[in-house]
């Protein structure tokens, strides 16, 4: 029964902001409808599937409802529902039986309960044409819930930490924390348990400056994957953009919030960034066979891409059945709300964007200078804060690597798939290794951009972790129930001689070593390491290269370290000290290979094994081994007071034979006096440390599988 104004106490109340506010003695609703011809407000007491009142909100607002309801205070749990046509082939999805969830609701309260009653047309219709149906779904689908967003800040601030200093470290909230002994085990697995001390203290210790954190928006665990007693783990399937995952909370009904925040003032108190995975591309609503729960019984053809000659269907750049129109006027505005959200009330430090092609298809076509772009460039909040985008979707035209616009930097897979083909000792990887070690100026220069805008991995949440890089040829998810089809075929992975586990200490060795090597790649390019949680210490998903639906201790991480688990742990630990200490392996802009004055070497050199720099007929050739010294009088860079950044020569030597080799070391500098290179890491040895010192000019022997990074100085008196 809809209730009377008088007798509730509903005032028009305003159309912005959107969502349900509390105002001190009610609450503010305001939703987003063009084509709806009423919206209504129910209210539920706990634990009640049927609402205690239906309000019809009074008044429309270009094109927003709106209604002040007194006596709603926070903790009040409500749903939407939306009224007007239901002309499927005309993509109009209205149906008033489905309770909807706010798209900017704070937060959630339950879980979608799969049944037919969760689709606005009936499964049963034999025809499959899309029938509409009137089953309620009131007691299945989440309910949105009014907060008090009060949380004391005290003095916490952003890290601010320069691009150029970032350490990137990929972590899913419950896969870092679950298995954690000194995590309270109430917290484990919950945005308490990654604020832990013991958990902080050991990203600080590799050297970790932000942490980005798996999709936390609310999100669905789709049908399929409950009928075969999985779950949607890594969160890519989101219903509310506003709403922290409850799930990652110790308690329901709004504590994921306040939780929240204390997890980010606890990792700002040390220095620690919070980047969030973020899926603004598409929703948990499917294609047109899909359910109906939030945008789809709102305003179907405004938040969604449909065929313009079908628009009973969608279009699809995602994979996933849907895409949303962020090109759309009010679904920007939902965007860039929930982005400002996060930042402003939430306080995290930046955005890594899932498919971010998608965000900036116009006319279904990629446009890097387009209306997305432009929103949040010239918004003085989010042009503030760290921009990266996944550069691609599988529409046409979807791959998009250097193709965003300034002020964005982007997962580099182009450094990624170099980097293991190279250590797989594809020569023919040599030429392009080139630019990859050296911040990709192949890719973004041209556009005005710098080594930043390139951040480089080796591994991610979606493929092997390190440990299996090296241990597995081929994937292995017969777990997920796909029959082993689901996952990437091609990732230049090796098994050295045994396809997984083995107790053999030559192959074990091996790939050790290859970590080692590969890690030291990704942490002396030029650009910004990306880290996959657990790499530090081995972590194996047993060849699983797509494990999005595995919440168990195939994800999660084993913090039981053996010794090498541990003694990896400190060579990653050396290698980020190593980064911190040479400006010159973190430089904002690209090498330009020339001198800085005319008695000094050049910024860059490329050296061969005889000493010798490289020529064009070289770099065609194809090598295993290459030399590449950075000259520390031309970094031509000023710290933030303004002082010239001092910086001594560098020397990187990168063997990816099996054999060693000989190699003469190059000269340091111009000047006639003696100098010495003084070894720095050498992947030789399991901890990366060395005590190695050798005179310029010397002819050295590099282990197979090797790198080196040497200091130059003045010979020892």
């Amino acid at each position: 029964m809809v209730d009377l104004l008088p007798e509730r106490g509903v005032r028009p109340g305003a159309p912005y902001p959107l969502g349900a506010h509390w105002v001190g003695d009610g609450t503010n609703f305001a939703v987003y409808s063009q084509h709806a011809t009423s919206i209504e407000i129910c209210l539920f007491e706990d634990g009640d599937d049927a609402p205690s009142s239906t309000i019809a909100l009074p008044e429309r607002t270009n094109f927003v409802w709106h209604g002040w309801l007194q006596e709603v205070n926070p903790g009040t749990k409500y749903g939407i529902r939306a009224h007007g046509p239901y002309t499927h082939e005309a993509g109009i999805r209205f149906n008033p039986a489905k309770l909807l969830v706010d798209p900017y609701a704070r937060a959630l309260s339950g879980e979608v309960a799969w049944g037919a009653d969760m689709y606005g047309y009936d499964l049963s219709d034999p025809d499959d044409d899309l029938a509409v149906s009137i089953t309620p779904n009131d007691g299945s689908v989440p309910k949105s819930i009014v907060i008090n967003p009060s949380f004391v800040w005290g003095d916490d601030r952003h890290p601010q930490t320069p691009w150029v200093e970032s350490v990137f470290y990929e972590a899913h909230v419950t896969g870092l924390t679950k298995l954690h002994p000194d995590v309270p085990e109430h917290h484990r697995g919950t945005y308490l348990g990654v604020a832990h001390d013991s958990v902080i203290a050991h990203l600080k210790k590799i050297g970790v400056t932000a942490i980005e954190l798996l999709p936390v928006h609310s999100h669905v665990d789709d049908q399929f994957l409950v009928q075969k007693g999985l779950c949607n783990y890594w969160g890519y399937s989101t219903l509310g953009f506003f709403s922290p995952h409850a799930h990652y909370a110790t308690g329901p009904d709004g504590r994921e919030v306040i939780e929240f925040k204390q997890m980010v003032k606890a990792l700002h108190a040390e220095g620690i960034e919070v980047i969030l995975d973020v899926v603004y591309n598409h929703t948990c609503e499917g294609n047109h066979h899909g359910p109906t729960l939030s945008f789809r019984g709102l305003d179907n053809r405004n938040y969604y891409h449909l065929l313009p000659d079908k628009p009973e269907y969608y279009l699809d750049f995602t994979g996933t059945g849907n895409s949303i129109k962020a090109a759309h006027p009010q679904v920007l505005t939902l965007i860039l709300d929930s982005l400002r959200y996060w930042v402003e009330e939430m306080h995290v430090d930046g955005f890594r964007f899932d498919l971010a092609t998608t965000l900036g298809r116009e006319h279904y076509e990629f446009n890097a200078w387009g209306g997305f772009f432009d929103a949040i460039h010239q918004d003085p909040i989010l042009s503030q804060v760290k921009m990266i985008a996944e550069p691609w979707d599988v529409g046409e035209g979807g791959y998009q690597v250097g193709g965003f616009p300034v002020l964005w930097s982007e997962w580099n897979d182009k450094f990624r798939d170099a980097t293991r083909a190279f250590w797989q000792a594809d020569s023919r990887a040599i030429a392009e290794m080139g630019y990859r070690l050296t911040g990709s100026s192949d890719i973004y220069e041209a556009s005005g951009r710098g080594p930043r805008s390139s951040v480089n991995l080796i591994t991610t949440h979606d493929g092997f972790t390190l440990a299996d890089l090296v241990s597995y040829s081929k994937k292995h998810n017969d777990a997920n129930g796909e029959g082993n089809r689901d996952g990437h075929g091609h990732n230049l992975s090796a098994n050295y001689g045994h396809e997984g586990a083995t107790d053999d200490p030559a192959i074990c060795g091996l790939r050790r070593r290859q970590q080692r090597n590969l890690l030291a790649t990704l942490m002396l390019s030029q650009g910004v390491p990306l880290l996959l949680g657990g790499d530090e210490f081995n972590r194996t998903q047993q060849g699983n290269n797509n494990a999005y639906c595995q919440d168990n201790e195939l994800s999660w991480f084993d913090w039981d370290h053996d010794d090498e688990a541990r003694e990896m742990i400190d060579y990653v630990s050396h290698l980020s000290g190593i980064r911190r200490a040479y400006p010159i392996l973190r430089r904002r802009r690209f090498f330009k290979g020339l001198p800085a004055t005319p008695n000094s070497l050049k910024d860059i050199s490329w050296i061969k094994p005889d000493g010798n720099d490289m020529t064009d007929g070289d770099w065609a050739a194809g090598a295993a081994t290459i030399g590449l010294r950075m000259a520390g009088n031309s970094i031509d860079e000023s710290d933030a007071l303004g002082a010239s950044i001092a910086t001594p020569t560098l020397l990187m030597i990168i063997h990816a034979s099996a054999e060693p080799t000989s190699f003469v070391l190059p000269r340091i500098d111009r000047e006639e006096a003696e100098h010495t290179w003084e070894v720095v890491l050498d992947t030789d040895n399991a901890t990366g440390a060395s005590e190695d010192s050798y005179p310029e000019q010397a002819e050295i022997q590099v282990p197979g599988r090797t790198v080196l990074l040497m200091q130059g100085g003045p010979a020892p008196d």
